[in-house]
């Protein structure tokens, strides 16, 4: 058994060769490779994860990740590393240095390594799947020592872990520091290749130094090296073996909510989270290295001012029916309106709760009083980015709709954003007239070739379908402001929208920045196929900066009931949304593809909110905020779980 000895870094070019065997999975049974023959020398046994039982799931360890970024195993293993093994028997006349290396892929969310229009050729996203090998840059192969030809198989060991930015790419580092955490490891199943060739593939450069050293480009960018090992050149190298290894690794975030919260600095000062800190809340050093979730404070946008009616009324628990509505929306004075836009939380750690025991969280709207108008946003958000990944969000939160089917106003949101709009996270190239640049741009706003801005969304609230027969918008009656006859001013709402009237809409949308470059790209209405269901999408323009598919669902199942599953499945090509009463009975309600939608590739964090959404934004809305009272009791949310898989 010898240590790894690693080659320089700077060999050059070539052409290559492999042996791949069909492995499969006894289980239950130790995952190792049988023998393979290449050239002079034969390999067996190989097993990367000696120290791990293969089957079970593996679960990113957080705490201390918000600066290293994401470490497979991390302490969930002796030491840290995998440890990793295989027999080698040198069937020469005469001792041998070989050399090795281990590479792993995630497997759940990547392109395939061939381009399917020419399988000789590297898929042209391949280089964006997640894979790695030694963790160090510029570390190539690694040597076995001298292994004498007396017919007998030697044990070579090393260990490897995997890790954020593993090409260790500039684009993730500042100030000379690798952000590890700017490229986290995706959740999911991970596969692991050894490649065993004699030293004259490596020193007569027949390994091109970008699969020697997966962080370095050739003409074509980055090489993959699944690709080019089992499909490319080195399927046919000389004196090489190449062993996928029958065991696989399954990878699963689930963030504990009650870890803490933590309060970022961007939005509270120093001084302000040491004066209004709780248990489990603030900026401590420990909650900021172990808190999963910080609070969440909504931008907002001083143009979307309302004029609300000056009404205290507990929505959900009074008979507040359309009537009481349409009597305030009617009959109350301009000037006796309250001028006012939704609200932040203020103080901190007021609004939402990290429960240690329940491992739960807790967010409220607070109430609001006469003179002290609000209708505060709360939620939080995770601190911790990834990229592609099924998340699940078991919760309880507040029921939109009471017993008359009145809307108290409230949308509940569960949310992927954008981690950051800088460089590093760009997103990939829009090569169809660019994305447009800003979020808050207008038509006029420039075209740009990427951006770092994505966001997919669950929007839950009282609002109307516009696909595929309403009017855009629907048509309402106004009726007459005589307050001596009923029937003149409480009119009643259009049948289409009667028919959904206990529903709430389940609004799925993707934010792809107008990106053109989807084959279906289109505006108004047309139908997504998906699974014998069809869905409607909806796009106002070719600028317009989302595509939206919407679905009316009751709104005493989803959160009438003690709890519900909400998922968004983000893949490389498509997104799925779904939701359910157990995350075994789950039916899609959105879908959409890269066909036609641009599926965003960049590092995200998910947000759970319940917020007053100016219903300026939804257009057709039976509902106006404005007409919404204010909330006389707390609308509380409660947050269950929160797995990525």
């Amino acid at each position: 058994m010898t240590d790894p000895a690693f080659l320089n870094r700077y060999l050059r070019w070539p052409i290559l060769t492999v042996f791949l065997l069909g492995l499969f999975i006894s289980c239950g049974q130790p995952a190792r490779s049988p023998a393979a023959t290449g050239g002079q020398f034969t390999v067996k046994g190989f097993d990367p994860m000696l120290n791990w039982d293969e089957g079970q799931t593996l679960f990113l360890d957080y705490p201390g990740a918000i600066t290293s970024g994401f470490i497979i195993p991390g302490r969930q293993a002796d030491g840290g590393y995998f440890d990793m093994e295989f027999l080698l028997k040198n069937t020469a006349s005469a001792a041998q240095n070989f050399r090795y290396k281990i590479y792993y892929q995630n497997e759940s969310y990547k392109f395939p390594e061939r381009d399917p229009s020419d399988t000789t050729r590297q898929h042209p996203l391949a280089w964006e799947n997640f894979y790695g090998s030694w963790e160090e840059a510029g570390i190539t192969f690694a040597e076995t020592g001298n292994i004498e030809p007396d017919g007998e198989f030697h044990k070579v060991h090393s260990h490897f872990r995997i890790v954020g930015n593993p090409r260790n790419e500039q684009r993730y580092f500042d100030k000379g520091v690798n952000d590890r955490w700017k490229r986290n490891p995706r959740v999911g199943t991970y596969r692991f290749m050894l490649v065993v060739t004699e030293a004259g593939n490596i020193t007569q450069n027949r390994i091109p130094a970008p699969v020697q050293d997966i962080g370095l480009t050739g003409p074509a960018g980055f090489v993959n090296p699944f690709y080019w090992f089992l499909y490319g050149p080195g399927r046919t190298l000389e004196n090489t073996v190449v062993q996928v290894s029958p065991a696989l690794l399954k990878v699963v975030a689930k963030p504990d909510p009650g870890a803490g919260i933590f309060l970022n600095p961007v939005n509270f000062s120093r001084e302000d989270a040491d004066r209004f800190k709780k248990a489990g809340c603030g900026q401590d050093s420990g909650i900021f290295r172990n808190a999963a979730f910080e609070q969440f404070i909504h931008f907002i946008d001083p143009s979307t001012k309302m004029n609300n009616i000056p009404v205290i009324a507990d929505v959900l628990n009074d008979n507040y029916s359309r009537m009481d509505y349409n009597w305030n929306k009617r009959f109350w004075r301009k000037e006796e309106l309250v001028a006012i836009t939704a609200t932040v939380a203020d103080p901190p750690c007021e609004t939402v709760i990290s429960d240690p025991v329940k491992h739960t969280i807790t967010i409220r709207n607070p109430h609001a009083e006469f003179g002290k108008w609000k209708k505060q946003n709360v939620g939080v958000i995770t601190r911790h980015g990834m990229t592609f990944g099924r998340y699940t969000v078991k919760c309880k939160l507040t029921e939109l709709l009471n017993r008359n089917n009145m809307w108290n106003g409230l949308t509940n949101a569960i949310w992927l954003i954008t981690q950051s709009q800088a460089d590093w996270n760009f997103r990939r190239d829009c090569n169809k007239n660019g994305y447009m640049a800003n979020y808050y741009g207008g038509l006029q706003d420039q075209r740009v070739k990427n951006v770092g801005y994505s966001e997919i969304d669950f929007e839950i609230l009282k609002t109307v379908p516009y696909c595929p027969s309403y009017l855009l918008p629907p048509a309402y009656s106004n009726g007459i402001d005589d307050q001596r006859n009923v029937l003149n001013w409480n009119v009643p709402f259009p049948e289409e929208i009667l028919a959904d009237d206990n529903k709430i809409m389940v609004c799925c949308t993707n934010w792809d920045m107008a990106c053109w470059e989807p084959e279906h790209f289109a505006t108004g209405c047309y139908p997504v196929h998906y699974e014998n269901k069809t869905f409607w999408a909806h796009r106002w323009d070719d600028s317009y900066r989302a595509l939206t598919q919407k679905t009316p669902e009751p709104d005493d199942e989803l959160f009438g009931s003690p709890f519900y599953y909400f998922q968004i499945d983000w893949q490389p090509d498509k997104i799925i949304w779904r939701i359910g009463p157990s995350k075994d009975k789950m039916r899609v309600v959105g879908y959409m593809d890269g066909e036609v939608t641009s599926i965003p590739n960049n590092q995200m964090l998910l947000i759970i909110t319940q917020e007053f959404h100016n219903t300026k934004w939804w257009i057709g809305s039976a509902y106006s905020q404005d007409n919404i009272p204010f909330p006389k009791a707390d609308y509380v949310g409660e947050i269950m779980e929160l797995t990525i898989e």
